[in-house]
């Protein structure tokens, strides 16, 4: 009975520590008692789907009303607009403290490119065409201080963001998505995502169906989303894809619309269901 008991108390050890280390986040390769605040990341370890909306503005006025809407994170489209990273310090800056985290698509997966994006306090890079283990690896390199990676020190506003300690704890809070968007990148999908560092693989809906010929209604381009779904969870990573998504199994991160498509959409709710009554007082609206 002693020998039992015993037995039973070590397991009861055992589950209360891999508790521990999931609470912590030690079992997703970070180290226990980590100061966390990226609050993406804390949402995903604790089973939460997380949206972000997508600024190609530079306008900081914008980018604060989408950062404090009710968005985990905005998406700042870099790889298909005209915005520098000058614009988007600045942006990020005007609007620090609020509620969404800045991640960035990087134009490209170059050592600057990355690197200026974490300087100016971005804790998600988005790594655009991942179609070779080879530039996912780079990236998440180019990301991470050592001895995880290169990146190597310089001047930014990181440390104002996000503490004194971000040296210390930028490589546990900084996330790396990568996206597949073509048949290419869904052939080593599994490669892809067993390439340590990785956090995200996102399922890029538009830029499958552009490099593959297939419409999103096609078996064939559903084959490819599944593929992808099947390397993600086998390697344990999250799985991203558009927000029209959101209905979908195992999808956790999604991209919203841009400024432009939510103005539309604010438009067309005001007109048709806006309530009557009292007119609102400049400088008071919601």
């Amino acid at each position: 009975m002693g020998v039992i008991m015993s037995r039973a108390r070590c397991w009861s050890a055992v589950c209360a520590c891999l508790l521990a280390m999931v609470a912590s986040g030690s079992a997703h390769g970070q180290q226990p008692g980590t100061r966390i605040y990226n609050t993406v990341k804390q949402k995903l370890l604790a089973g939460e789907r997380v949206v972000g909306g997508t600024v190609t503005s530079a306008d900081p006025e914008v980018y604060c009303a989408m950062a404090s809407s009710g968005y985990d994170f905005l998406w700042i489209e870099m790889q298909h607009s005209p915005l520098t990273f000058q614009e988007v310090a600045r942006m990020i800056w005007a609007c620090r403290g609020a509620p969404a985290i800045p991640f960035i698509r990087v134009p490209d997966a170059t050592p600057g490119d990355i690197q200026k994006a974490t300087d100016i306090g971005a804790l998600g890079i988005i790594i655009p065409l991942v179609d070779t283990t080879a530039e996912i690896r780079d990236a998440v390199k180019y990301a991470m201080y050592p001895p995880e990676g290169v990146r190597s020190l310089g001047n930014g506003q990181y440390r104002a963001l996000w503490g004194d300690d971000y040296r210390a704890t930028a490589n546990d809070n900084i996330m790396m998505v990568a996206m597949i968007e073509s048949p290419a990148g869904v052939g080593i999908a599994d490669a892809i995502a067993a390439v340590p560092g990785v956090d995200v693989i996102f399922a890029a809906s538009t830029d499958l169906g552009s490099f593959s010929g297939l419409a999103q209604t096609d078996p064939l381009y559903e084959q490819m989303v599944t593929e992808i779904a099947a390397a993600t969870r086998a390697a344990g990573l999250y799985l991203g894809g558009p927000q029209a998504w959101m209905d979908r199994t195992g999808f956790a991160f999604f991209q919203g619309p841009t400024e432009t498509a939510l103005l539309r959409i604010g438009v067309r709710e005001s007109l048709e269901s806006a309530p009557r009554g009292p007119a609102p007082v400049e400088g008071e609206e919601d």
